[in-house]
């Protein structure tokens, strides 16, 4: 699915682009991933384990572009990407109500008003589209993000405990939210 370009003005004045990526930002992306797996220990995958060649990712990015259940929008400032955001739509009978959302920002844009701005359209995508539940999963301890998916009406429906081990041997649970549209 393609996100059509949109620019928003950030808290500090700042344009930023929201548009589906282009095989052309495979780079920017896989470096804005690591970047951001660095930053904190609230991803699923540490900055080493994203192995995957530019190629690899192009690939990826051409998928999600000819995908008609998947919708992604990559945030970028100055040309760089600064934050990225998907919503997967299920198929099936049984589980086409629902979608999954995920949603990663750098450190240096955190509290620019980013995450609002993707969660509205990630909203908009699913009410669109005719979804009646949004999921996502969340590490434990994330406080900042728990903030922004609870003002956008998610709850917490369950908890899986011990879902991540850390690298100084700590645990972590998943905890899984959703929204009712």
């Amino acid at each position: 699915m393609i996100f059509n370009e949109k620019q928003i003005i950030l808290k500090d004045g700042r344009t930023a682009v929201f548009r589906t990526p282009c095989t052309e930002d495979a780079e920017k992306l896989l470096n804005y991933i690591k970047k951001s797996c660095a930053e904190t220990e609230f991803l699923a995958r540490y900055p080493e384990e994203w192995t995957i060649s530019v190629e690899q990712e192009e690939a990826w990015v051409h998928r999600l572009r000819t995908s008609a259940d998947t919708l992604c929008i990559t945030c970028f400032i100055d040309g760089e990407a600064a934050g990225n955001c998907e919503i997967s739509f299920k198929n099936g009978i049984k589980i086409s109500h629902r979608a999954v959302v995920a949603i990663a920002i750098l450190k240096d844009f955190w509290n620019l008003g980013i995450g609002s701005a993707m969660f509205e359209e990630l909203i908009a995508a699913a009410q669109e589209r005719g979804t009646e539940i949004m999921e996502l999963e969340m590490v434990e301890g994330n406080t900042r993000a728990m903030h922004l998916y609870e003002k956008f009406g998610f709850r917490v429906v369950c908890e899986k405990p011990r879902a991540f081990r850390l690298k100084d041997g700590t645990y972590r649970s998943e905890i899984h939210m959703q929204k009712y549209l």
